[in-house]
């Protein structure tokens, strides 16, 4: 099923978090009204859209046109930075991965990804193309982004009621993966009578992603209502979602909402979009388990504790391995369920 009217993704300025930005007065108040709609985002739809977080448009622009040369070359020459499947550096060609086998299912549409990427990160070698000016235009955007994601963990400290440093002690020296998206078809290729599928059914692994994307329609999201609604950021958002790790972290008081891509085809053709989600993922060796304040009286955890290793190693065995996630049975539960 397909979107109604009153879905919304609702919109948060953060800037009384920003640091150096005093427009909004950045007192208590202020800041608490912030986390308050964090909650009430975080609980109920698990997207929201933000605003205020001071990223210059410069840098947006720069990644865009950085993004723009390496997608636009020959495949041949793209292919030259392909890294193994255990490695999440480098470029993924069109139809190499399908996100739902991290979920431990397999697409709903019977096919692979249709999406190009190319990564870069922490923790992990990069491979970083011979473009000019690609690697000065992506590493000031990779800056803010985690900039960003790390005002946003404190944000969410302030909206669980928990201490200032819950994330900082296990994001000090976090896993963080910029994934830069492209969806598009090379000319003359054959497109299904189907629905075509740009990125499958899936959710994101760590603690919490920041996308930007272009205002183009093809994300879609799916609500507790079962039904999957378009979302396309407003004029100057950042949209942001939270992965698995939260969930787990916070016992499924905030969602891990599956989300997908669907390009709309026109003439035979998919309209470009780009997009790029920065995953700020925590520390390896950091254990996450639930928040004693986030299971109520009497109540079981719903999560064991796991590392931030274990857990991303069995979802990237999925979508760039091939091998169905065995371990994530809650994840696809909540596929199944919404899917039927």
């Amino acid at each position: 099923m397909h979107s109604s009217s009153d879905f919304t993704v609702p919109t948060v300025d953060i800037s009384p978090y920003v640091p150096g930005d005093h427009s909004s007065g950045a007192d208590a108040t202020a800041r608490r009204s912030v986390a308050s709609e964090v909650d009430h985002a975080c609980c109920t739809v698990g997207f929201m859209q933000i605003v205020g977080h001071g990223i210059p448009d410069e840098i947006v622009a720069g990644l865009a046109s950085a993004m723009d040369s390496f997608f636009g070359m020959d495949p041949a020459q793209k292919s030259a930075y392909i890294c193994p499947p255990e490695l999440n550096r480098g470029y993924t060609a069109p139809k190499s991965e399908t996100l739902s086998l991290s979920l431990g299912l397999d697409s709903a549409s019977g096919m692979n990804d249709y999406f190009e990427a190319f990564n870069v990160g922490t923790g992990e070698p990069n491979t970083w193309p011979e473009s000019v000016g690609f690697r000065s235009a992506v590493e000031p955007y990779f800056a803010e982004a985690g900039r960003v994601a790390r005002t946003l963990t404190g944000v969410f400290a302030d909206a669980l009621g928990e201490s200032p440093d819950l994330f900082s002690r296990i994001t000090d020296r976090s896993l963080d993966t910029l994934r830069m998206n492209n969806y598009a078809l090379d000319p003359g290729t054959e497109v299904p009578d189907r629905e075509l599928t740009g990125m499958s059914e899936h959710t994101d692994y760590g603690l919490v992603t920041v996308l930007w994307a272009d205002r183009v329609p093809g994300l879609q999201v799916l609500g507790t209502d079962r039904v999957w609604h378009d979302v396309q950021p407003v004029e100057g958002a950042m949209l942001v979602n939270l992965g698995d790790l939260t969930a787990r972290l916070t016992n499924d008081r905030w969602m891990s909402t599956l989300h997908r891509v669907r390009p709309p085809v026109s003439g035979g053709t998919i309209q470009r979009r780009r997009s790029a989600a920065f995953f700020h993922d925590g520390n390896l060796d950091a254990v996450i388990a639930p928040l004693a304040s986030c299971i109520e009286a009497g109540a079981e955890p719903r999560y064991r504790p796991v590392t931030v290793a274990e857990h991303i190693q069995a979802k990237l065995a999925g979508s760039r391995g091939g091998t169905a996630n065995a371990s994530a049975t809650r994840e696809a539960e909540r596929v199944r369920r919404a899917v039927t």
